[in-house]
């Protein structure tokens, strides 16, 4: 029975940013599962081609350009793969960018504006639009990528706007629980500390960094993009029917400090 509520077949998928990392993983988990994913992100080549790794696996995946700080491509690609696939059942709001190092009072306009334009703003354009389907038919379940330094401030790096916009990310997950709970749609996010990709492997070099990062974790490591997508299946399943505005930390234990 319990293994059964984490079966996602007959469902579809849309996950952002989902090329690589946290969102690829995720996009293995569901599909192994049993959904249907459409690979969403802003470099068409990468979804193919993240889309083509997992069709040899024999999972059923799609994949879409898609630029989530521009609503109308939002509404372009739900309206494109709900009539190529019928209704999205599951939201992943996972892509995002982090700007580092950026000391609050030189902080140039550009960088603020685009790490929020990406992170919250698109979240929102995201849920605004695949919400609203879900309202129409019934029913869905989102899930959103939020980030422990919603509740902590980093260190040592200084990024007051990648704090405010994953804050915003997890105050926006409740919210809209609560809009649309009466409405069959379940609203949860995930917050993960530091995720070993590519782009952060460059800690290891780094004493400073490692010191904090790593140093100030119970668990004394980084984590790893499936670790995530773990939780983003559990999210996303009927095993967490009773959870919604729920804000999950995969931390390793860094905010428990």
């Amino acid at each position: 029975m319990y293994l059964e509520l984490f079966s996602l077949h007959g469902k579809t998928a849309v996950i952002t940013g989902a090329a690589r990392g946290i969102g690829f993983a995720a996009a293995d988990a569901l599909s192994e599962a049993g959904a249907r994913v459409v690979i969403t992100d802003m470099n068409g080549e990468a979804a193919a081609a993240a889309a083509a790794e997992l069709s040899a696996k024999g999972r059923e995946i799609d994949s879409a350009v898609l630029d989530v700080t521009d609503p109308r491509a939002v509404e372009a690609v739900h309206a494109a793969m709900t009539a190529k696939h019928g209704r999205i059942d599951i939201l992943v709001n996972n892509a995002g960018i982090a700007i580092s190092n950026r000391p609050a009072e030189t902080m140039d306009d550009p960088t603020w504006l685009k790490v929020i334009d990406v992170n919250l703003n698109g979240v929102f354009w995201c849920c605004r639009t695949f919400g609203k389907a879900m309202i129409d038919q019934g029913g869905g379940t989102i899930v959103n990528v939020g980030s422990m330094s919603a509740d902590i401030v980093n260190r040592p790096q200084e990024q007051a706007q990648y704090n405010a916009s994953k804050a915003g990310v997890h105050h926006l997950t409740r919210s809209l629980a609560a809009e649309w709970a009466t409405r069959n749609i379940r609203v949860n996010a995930v917050a993960p500390t530091y995720i070993e990709t590519e782009l952060t492997r460059y800690v290891y070099d780094d004493p400073e960094m490692m010191k904090h990062w790593v140093g100030n974790t119970p668990m004394k490591r980084m984590g790893q993009p499936p670790e995530i997508a773990a939780v983003i299946l559990f999210l996303a399943s009927e095993a967490s029917s009773l959870m919604t505005g729920s804000i999950v930390a995969a931390d390793g234990g860094y905010t428990v400090w």
